[in-house]
């Protein structure tokens, strides 16, 4: 074991020597291995980013080779494409073409397109599907034309029925205005041409759909067919409104349809080659004409430029002119609905202000007004009358001018032309003007101002009808004074409506009175009286101060009638407030302040509100009121009971039922004021005393019943 543990001492020694000779080269190798470490860290970082950069630069690549490669195949696809398109692209602009006419209504030249697209475009473009697809809508894009044609044909016969009339109406005109200047009948023909009528009516969708349906091999059945329509629409335009007689507008309008139609078929007439004949249009004149006729027996119009305007067309028109002999008695009538509508225009019940001289000679124009005293004063003034007069003088003269009018082609005498307009100018004056003037002073908002206003305006209107006399006589050549020749009724007219002002005037205030008395509010048991007026009567004073004054321009009895009527009325009024059933007991204090009212009432008398009233005449309104307001006060009963039926007596006026009345509601009031007034000898006096009165009075009535 010694030797075991030598030996393995003498080797662990060589061991060790072994380690410690290589150990600095083991050393140096590890150092040396160190080394190559970093150096491969560093290389493969390069090859790494060598590689990062490689396959970077080879995306690009290979993304321009894709884009190439796509552009290459782009190239060939529009080269195949251009190459087609060549051979379809006329094929195309034809139909786009046929589609924008179609789209611009230029049915006609789409159906040229549409020809030569179906034996030219097409066959050379090849079987393709879009080529098949055309072919296809070709039949129904035929039908689509004729359809839409119709349909504007349907349009244009709408339009012409909603239009006749303002083409009848310019027709009229054209012909009144050719009439006047001397011009030759067949001017009437062209009035499609003259500018404004030619403008309701476009005639294109007849001459267009004539034309395709010719195309198409069909114009047979767009003959009948509108001729059917118009016959439909002739009878619609020949079948009068059941209202059509209540106006003059109505029969305006019934014959401006009338000529609107025939001076459309006239022109379809000449402008288109057959597609109506006069054949067609004679017939349906004479249907127009029974028609016609049928409903002017039934009614009545003027018919001068309806018959001038048919016979410049070549329509017989004898049957027309006999008709209007026998409307003229009937014509009238038409007339007067008309004015009422005019004659009913609102009025602003306000004198003219004049601010020139020539603004006052264009009023004078229009009414005939002279008043020396208004020439005088300077400018700016204003006319005692409101816009009311003149426009309704010179609607007269209106009236009168239409009605010479309607006679003009009559070949009446002027004589039978005078009376006629007489006769129907007395009906406007009696029927109309009157219900006019009534409904005026009727109406619930007129004020006494406006009633004012109409009395003043019916005063100037009386006036001027000798001037209306002179008007007719100048255009009808008659003499006023001619044996037999009617009168106007417009001074009976205008004094009947002033009078019913007046009565209105009278009533109105009375109201306005018992509007004002509807304000009292008396304290009937009060102590005392105030020694001011109630703010009520002192408002109602005002009121009748500021009334009155506006009632100068009126006539002086017209004023002098509505103060007294007025004053009356406040003292009866007065009177029953004292006397009603609801005041039960009245004291002296509120008999002495009832007293002052009353004497400002007399105050307002005495003053004289309006001119004319002779001494203290208006202050017998107040007489029965002030008797019996001072016998209370004055406790004058001796007097009173003494003098009774007497001539002479100082309280004539107090009726002993009156008086009795109001002592009970003064003995009431006494019993009441004081709960022991029956224990104080002065009220148990005062008490006897007014029981004796009460007695007294009783006793005296009965014997004068007796």
């Amino acid at each position: 074991m010694d030797k075991l543990e030598g030996r393995i001492r003498n080797h662990d020694r060589e061991i060790e020597k072994m380690c410690n000779h290589h150990f600095q080269g083991f050393v140096d190798s590890i150092t040396e291995l160190l080394k190559v470490r970093g150096e491969a860290q560093k290389l493969k970082c390069q090859v790494t980013e060598t590689n990062q950069k490689l396959q970077t630069d080879g995306k690009e690549v290979l993304t321009s080779m894709d884009e190439l490669r796509q552009c290459r195949l782009q190239q060939r696809n529009i080269a195949t494409t251009i190459d087609k398109l060549t051979h379809c692209l006329p094929v195309l602009e034809m139909y786009s073409k046929l589609q924008e006419q179609m789209r611009s209504k230029r049915y006609y030249p789409a159906l040229r397109t549409l020809e030569q697209l179906e034996e030219s475009c097409l066959p050379q473009a090849g079987s393709y599907r879009f080529c098949g697809i055309m072919s296809e809508n070709i039949p129904r894009l035929r039908t689509h034309i004729r359809d839409a044609s119709m349909s504007d044909l349907k349009d244009f016969l709408e339009s012409i029925r909603k239009h006749s009339d303002k083409i009848g109406e310019t027709a009229m005109k054209q012909v009144r205005c050719s009439l006047k200047n001397m011009m030759c009948l067949s001017f009437i023909r062209n009035v499609l041409q003259i500018p404004g009528a030619h403008d309701l009516v476009d005639f294109s969708p007849v001459y267009r759909c004539l034309h395709i349906y010719t195309v198409l091999g069909a114009r047979d059945t767009f003959e009948n067919y509108y001729r059917k329509q118009r016959r439909k629409q002739a009878r619609l335009v020949l079948q009068p409104h059941s209202n059509m007689h209540e106006t003059l507008e109505g029969y305006r309008c019934y014959f401006n349809q009338i000529v609107g139609f025939f001076v459309v078929e006239d022109h379809i007439l000449h402008a288109t080659q057959g597609l109506v004949n006069r054949a067609y249009v004679e017939e349906l004149w004479e249907l127009a004409l029974s028609k016609t006729i049928a409903a002017l027996r039934t009614h009545s119009v003027c018919l001068h430029t309806t018959y001038i305007i048919f016979m410049g067309y070549g329509f017989p028109v004898n049957q027309l002119f006999d008709m209007l002999l026998e409307m003229r008695d009937q014509y009238g009538e038409i007339l007067l609905k008309k004015w009422n509508q005019q004659l009913l225009d609102q009025d602003n019940y306000s004198p003219i202000p004049v601010a020139s001289r020539d603004e006052y000679q264009r009023i004078a124009g229009q009414f005939p007004f002279q008043d020396p005293e208004l020439d005088k004063m300077p400018f700016p003034k204003k006319l005692p009358f409101s816009e009311f007069v003149p426009k309704v003088y010179s609607q007269l003269k209106e009236f009168i001018y239409a009605c010479l009018k309607y006679s003009e082609d009559l070949h009446l005498s002027s004589t039978e032309i005078d009376d006629m307009i007489r006769k129907s100018t007395n009906l406007l004056l009696t029927r109309t003007l009157s219900h006019c003037l009534q409904y005026a002073i009727k109406k619930k908002n007129v004020g006494l101002a406006e009633l004012v206003q109409i009395i003043i305006n019916t005063t100037h209107l009386e006036q001027s009808c000798h001037y209306l006399e002179e008007f007719i006589s100048n255009i009808t050549s008659v003499p006023p004074d001619t044996i037999n020749a009617t009168k106007l009724y417009g001074t009976s007219t205008f004094k009947d409506a002033r009078h019913a002002a007046e009565e209105e005037i009278y009533t109105n205030l009375n109201q306005k009175i018992d509007q004002f008395l509807q304000l009292a509010d008396y304290d009937w048991a009060a102590a005392q009286g105030g020694g001011q007026a109630s703010d009520y009567l002192s408002d109602l004073i005002a009121f009748l101060c500021s009334t009155f004054a506006v009632f100068t321009h009126l006539p002086g009895k017209v004023a002098q009638t509505a103060c007294m009527s007025a004053c009356k009325h406040l003292s009866t009024s007065l009177l029953q407030l004292l006397l009603e059933a609801d005041v039960r007991q009245v004291s002296m204090g509120a008999l002495q302040q009832f007293n002052v009212d009353v004497k400002e009432c007399e105050k307002f008398a005495r003053a004289g509100p309006v001119p004319g009233f002779q001494g203290d005449t208006l202050l017998l309104a107040f007489i029965d009121l002030r008797q019996l307001l001072d016998l209370f006060t004055q406790w004058d009963w001796s007097t009173y009971l003494a003098d009774y039926g007497l001539p002479t007596c100082k309280y004539l006026r107090v009726n002993p039922h009156t008086a009795l009345a109001l002592l009970e509601k003064m003995k009431d009031t006494s019993r009441k004021n004081n709960m022991f007034a029956q224990f104080r000898k002065n009220e148990r006096d005062k008490q006897k005393l007014i029981d004796t009165v009460v007695k007294q009075l009783r006793n005296l009535i009965a014997t004068n019943q007796a």
